[in-house]
């Protein structure tokens, strides 16, 4: 090789190498995850340096386990498990924000007996998790001059809607408003939802980032919260484009029921998924502390991270 020609060739910039990162999602791909997918599908992971892996988990558990045990850098998990999380030893922060609002609701079939959350005084109620969820409905009855002891709970298990249609419950907690609302009107019913944000529960963040504590403060965490903040911002801007960048990432996406939670999801993405918001935490740990969930609430310094 001519010695010139070596020289410009050493002294040409190279192109780094992208740095992994994986994430371990709460759940298979559905609208929740829509400002990491169009980030990923417009390129803005890879122009920030980084080869981002999507795992979706074989159990609904296992992300912050995953993420605690160093076998993925980031996992999709919710603000009120956090606290239960690290009661348990988990040596997690969240790092950063998805959805900034509850998702979950207290659902009922409109055409049935339960107008408000009082109606269900004496009345079944379905469930698929103990601990959080019912935390957040006691507290829903509680508000509305209901004894929690005055209404039967039953485990049905995911199968909430079907659970309500078929008048199995008068009504069900954990369900998702912008999901169940669909599933219902699919098999021809009306859903109501109670939310908890209306009904004394503090307001929290529905979906969040963890990582384990030595991560927290890694470059490659806030380069990714830059990425999908930006395709937040931009589905915030044009949110059928969103919804066409986002349903292109896989065939099974372009379904009815996503496109028709979509415009129920979007608003809720977090433009600055960095920001956090102190007294949000503060307040739903003393939450946990009143229902017995946990005995004393973490400062949130150890628990979050943020601007």
């Amino acid at each position: 090789m001519k010695p010139l020609l070596l020289a410009l060739l050493l002294l040409a910039p190279r192109a780094e190498a992208a740095e992994s990162l994986s994430v371990m999602l709460d759940w298979f791909v559905n609208p929740d995850h829509g400002p990491i997918i169009v980030a990923a599908e417009r390129g803005y992971f890879t122009e920030a340096g980084l080869d981002v892996t999507l795992i979706p988990p074989a159990d609904p558990s296992d992300p912050p386990k995953m993420a605690a045990a160093g076998q993925v850098d980031l996992a999709v998990s919710y603000q009120p498990q956090l606290y239960l999380q690290h009661a348990a030893g988990l040596g997690l922060k969240r790092v950063g924000t998805l959805i900034n609002a509850p998702l979950y609701c207290v659902m009922a079939d409109a055409a049935g007996p339960v107008h408000t959350m009082a109606d269900l005084r004496g009345r079944k109620v379905g469930y698929s998790l103990a601990g959080i969820e019912a935390a957040l409905m006691q507290r829903m009855l509680r508000h509305n001059g209901v004894d929690p002891a005055e209404v039967e709970t039953i485990n049905v298990n995911f199968a909430l809607t079907p659970a309500v249609a078929t008048g199995q419950v008068a009504a069900v907690s954990g369900a998702f408003r912008n999901f169940e609302l669909h599933q219902m009107a699919a098999v021809g019913h009306q859903g109501r939802c109670f939310l908890p944000e209306e009904n004394g529960v503090p307001a929290y963040d529905e979906l969040i980032y963890l990582a384990r504590a030595d991560l927290a403060h890694d470059d490659r965490i806030a380069r990714f919260l830059a990425a999908t903040g930006r395709a937040a911002a931009e589905i915030a801007a044009d949110p059928q484009a969103g919804w066409d960048t986002f349903r292109a990432h896989a065939a099974e996406l372009d379904d009815p029921l996503n496109a028709k939670a979509w415009p129920d999801t979007w608003p809720h993405f977090a433009r600055d998924p960095a920001a956090l918001d102190t007294a949000r935490y503060r307040d739903f740990g003393a939450f946990l502390v009143e229902t017995g969930l946990i005995p004393t609430a973490p400062p949130v310094e150890t628990i979050a991270v943020g601007k």
